[in-house]
C-alpha cells in the first residue's frame, strides 16, 4: 500500500474523528481559555493518598540507591547504550512496572510517583528516563489499560511489569504528524483469524531492543471490515519484522531508536486493541497522560541545572567578586530557580489531578508538555552560558584536564529532542488551540463551514446568539478587578501572590476576547492563523503555569509537618516566577495584533520561488547525496536485522 494522497480537508477530517469531542469532566485550562478562572478546580492543591505516598517513597528510595550505586551515566554518554545488566536490574525493582496495576503484577504506583521516577532516572541519564517512559507511557501497557480487553491484559501485562521491553510504532518516513497520510497496511485474512502487516516505521522509540511492539496500521475498507487506522499488539520477533537501522541523534546517545520494516507479518486478530478505525483515538487519549512523561524529564533537568549553577556561580570569580554578585549572571540564576520551581509545580499538579480523575486533563497535560519543554530547554541554555567555555566543553575533557566533569553541553544536546518528541512545539500549539476553541465551534462551527448549507447555518446562529448572549457580558469584570480577592495567598510574612492570581483572572477574560474577536475577523481563515494561535496558546500556559505555582506554594506552607522557612522560600519562589512571567504575557498580547506574520509568509513563498538565491551564494552544502526522504515502499528487508534482546 502507498502513502495516501489526502486533501488538507480530507486531513482535518481524519485528526477531528480521531479526538475525543466530549468534556464530560470539567477542565481547569478549559474553562481558563474560555475566560473562566476556576480556582476552585485546583484549591486546595490535591494531594496524594498516605499509602500511595508510603509505597511511593519506598520504591524511590531503592531507585535512588540503585541509580547511585549501579548506573554510569558517562559510561552510557560514551558507549551510546545502556549496558545490559542496567536495564536487567531495572525490571528486577519492576521500574517498568510502575504504571501496570497490581493484579498484573505491576507495582500499581500514582502518576505523581511515576513521574518522580522519571525525574530521578533522567538525572543519571535521560536516555533511561526515555526507555522506561516509552515502554509505560506510550507503549502496550497504557493503551492495554485503557482500551485492552481482560484476556489481552492477562496475557501481556506480567510480561511487559517484568520480563518485556515495549514501543510504539506511529511515525513513518513520509508520515509524521499527519496520520490521514499513514500506509503501514493490515490486510485482514479471509477467515477474520488474523491481519498481514506490510510497512515500514520510522524513529521507533525503543523497537531496537523491543519484545512487544503497538504498530498503527491502515486496515483497508471491505466486506465486513469497517477499516481505517487501527492499533495492534505484535510480538516482535514475527517473521517478517526487521530492524533495519539503529538511528544515532545529537543527543540522547543511548536512546534504542530504529527503523522496522514488516513484510507479510501475521498478526492474531486477538491482538488488535479495540474496534478498527480507532487507533489514532487510542493514541490520542494514551497521550493524553503519557504526555507527562516529558516534562517530569525537564524537571529533572531544572533542578540539576538549579544545583550546578548555584555551586558554580559562587566558586567562580571575576573582577574580584563571585560571578553570582553581577547582575547579568544574577538574572540567569533568577530565572533558572522561578522556572524550574513553576515546572514542577505544573507537573505535579497535572499528575495528581490525572490521579484523582475529577477532572479533564487533556490541555493541562498538553501544557504541561508545551511550557516543561520550551522552559526546560531554555534553563538548559542558561546554564551553558553560566558556565562560559566550560558549558561548551564536554565532561570528559573537563576531567582529562583535571576538573569537575560537568556534562551541561550534553543536557542542553539531550534536551533539545523534547521540543519535538510526542508532538513538536508547532504541532502543541495546533492541538491545544483547537480543544481552547472547541466550545465556540460546536455552537458556531457550521457558521464558518463552507460545506454547510443555509438550514445548518441557521441553527449554528441561532445557538451561536444564544452561547453569545450569555458568555461576552460576563468576559467584562470579575474577581481579578477586586483588590481583595484572593486574599489567603498573603499571608502575614510571605510575598504577596493575590495580586498575581488576579492578574490571571483579568487575563483570562482579556485571552477569552482576544480569541472571540479572532474567531469574528478571520472565520473560516481562522485555522491558517498558525502564528496568531500558537501566542493564544502560549498565553494560556503561562497563565495556567502562574496559578499551578501559586497553589503549590500555598501548598508548601500550609501542609502538615509543613517547614515554615520553606513555606517562605516557596512564596518568594512563586512570586519572582509570576512577575516574570506576567512580562511575558504583555509581549504575547502585544503580538497578538502587532506582528510580521502576514509579510513572513509573503518573504516565506518568495524563498520559496528562489527569489532570494543570490543570498545562498558563497558557501559550500556539506551535506551528503540521496533523497530527502527515503524510500518506504513495501517489500521483503534487504538489511541486517540489528535488533537485539536484552540478555
Amino acid at each position: 500500500m502507498s502513502t495516501p494522497k489526502v486533501t488538507e480537508r480530507e486531513a482535518r477530517r481524519v485528526a477531528e474523528e480521531a479526538r475525543e469531542q466530549d468534556w464530560r469532566k470539567p477542565s481547569f485550562a478549559k474553562e481558563l481559555f474560555l475566560g473562566r478562572f476556576r480556582l476552585d478546580l485546583i484549591h486546595p492543591h490535591p494531594l496524594p493518598e498516605a499509602e500511595s505516598v508510603r509505597v511511593g517513597e519506598e520504591f524511590l528510595a531503592g531507585l535512588a540507591a540503585f541509580c547511585e550505586t549501579k548506573i554510569d551515566g558517562a559510561l552510557i554518554e560514551r558507549e551510546a547504550r545502556i549496558p545490559d545488566e542496567v536495564v536487567k536490574g531495572l525490571q528486577e525493582l519492576g521500574i517498568f512496572g510502575m504504571k501496570i496495576d497490581t493484579e498484573y503484577q505491576g507495582l500499581g504506583l500514582t502518576q505523581v510517583y511515576y513521574n518522580r521516577a522519571l525525574v530521578l532516572l533522567g538525572s543519571v541519564n535521560p536516555a533511561i528516563s526515555a526507555l522506561v517512559s516509552a515502554h509505560q507511557s506510550i507503549g502496550v501497557p497504557q493503551p492495554l489499560k485503557q482500551f485492552g480487553t481482560e484476556e489481552q491484559k492477562q496475557r501481556f501485562l506480567p510480561r511487559c511489569a517484568r520480563t518485556d521491553i515495549s514501543a510504539f510504532l506511529l511515525t513513518e518516513p513520509d508520515v509524521g504528524s499527519d496520520p490521514a497520510r499513514l500506509a503501514t497496511a493490515a490486510v485482514p485474512s479471509a477467515d477474520g483469524a488474523e491481519y498481514v502487516l506490510d510497512g515500514v516505521k520510522l524513529w521507533t522509540t525503543n523497537g531496537v531492543v523491543a519484545d512487544l511492539l503497538v504498530v498503527m496500521a491502515r486496515v483497508p475498507r471491505s466486506d465486513g471490515h469497517k477499516g481505517g487506522i487501527t492499533a495492534f499488539v505484535v510480538e516482535a520477533d514475527s517473521p517478517g519484522i526487521t530492524v533495519e537501522h539503529r538511528n544515532a541523534f545529537m543527543g540522547l546517545r543511548g536512546l534504542e531508536n530504529g527503523v522496522t520494516r514488516f513484510h507479510q507479518v501475521r498478526v492474531p486478530a486477538a491482538n488488535r486493541i479495540g474496534a478498527e478505525g480507532a487507533g489514532l483515538r487510542i493514541a490520542l487519549t494514551t497521550l493524553n497522560t503519557g504526555r507527562l512523561s516529558l516534562p517530569a524529564m525537564c524537571v529533572g533537568t531544572g533542578k540539576w541545572c538549579l544545583k550546578i549553577a548555584r555551586e558554580w556561580s559562587a566558586a567562580r570569580e571575576q573582577w574580584g567578586r563571585p560571578i553570582a554578585e553581577h547582575e547579568a549572571v544574577a538574572q540567569k540564576i533568577a530565572f533558572i530557580a522561578a522556572t524550574a520551581f513553576a515546572l514542577e509545580a505544573v507537573l505535579d499538579l497535572s499528575s495528581q489531578m490525572a490521579d484523582e480523575d475529577r477532572n479533564d486533563i487533556r490541555i493541562e497535560a498538553a501544557l504541561a508538555k508545551l511550557y516543561g519543554s520550551e522552559m526546560g530547554w531554555r534553563i538548559a541554555d542558561e546554564l551553558v552560558q553560566i558556565r562560559g567555555g566550560r558549558g561548551y566543553e564536554t565532561a570528559d575533557s573537563l576531567a582529562a584536564r583535571g576538573e569537575r566533569a560537568v556534562p551541561a553541553e550534553q543536557v542542553l544536546r539531550d534536551m533539545r529532542i523534547n521540543r519535538i518528541f510526542e508532538g513538536s512545539t508547532e504541532i502543541m500549539h495546533l492541538l491545544i488551540a483547537r480543544e481552547a476553541v472547541d466550545a465556540h465551534l460546536k455552537v458556531a462551527g457550521d457558521l464558518i463551514e463552507p460545506e454547510a448549507d443555509l438550514k445548518r447555518k441557521g441553527r449554528a446562529a441561532a445557538r451561536a446568539g444564544a452561547f453569545y448572549a450569555g458568555w461576552l457580558p460576563k468576559l467584562a469584570a470579575g474577581a481579578g478587578q477586586l483588590p481583595t480577592s484572593f486574599r489567603e495567598f498573603h499571608p502575614g510574612g510571605h510575598a504577596d501572590l493575590s495580586g498575581h492570581l488576579r492578574f490571571v483572572e483579568r487575563d483570562a477574560r482579556k485571552l477569552a476576547r482576544s480569541t472571540f474577536y479572532a474567531m469574528s475577523r478571520w472565520q473560516g481563515r481562522m485555522e491558517t492563523k498558525q502564528g496568531f494561535l500558537g501566542r493564544i496558546v502560549d498565553i494560556g500556559a503561562e497563565l495556567f503555569a502562574m496559578s499551578a505555582v501559586c497553589v503549590r506554594a500555598e501548598m508548601l506552607r500550609v501542609a502538615d509537618g509543613a517547614d515554615r522557612e520553606q513555606g517562605r522560600a516557596a512564596y518568594e519562589l512563586a512570586d519572582l516566577f509570576c512577575r516574570q512571567a506576567r512580562i511575558r504575557v504583555d509581549e504575547l498580547f502585544g503580538r497578538l495584533w502587532t506582528n510580521t506574520d502576514d509579510l513572513d509568509r509573503t518573504v516565506t513563498r518568495r524563498v520559496l520561488q528562489g527569489r532570494y538565491g543570490w543570498l545562498e551564494q558563497g558557501i559550500l552544502d556539506p551535506s551528503g547525496e540521496g533523497p530527502w526522504i527515503a524510500d518506504s515502499t513495501a517489500g521483503p528487508s534487504r538489511r541486517d536485522d540489528v535488533h537485539r534482546t536484552i540478555g
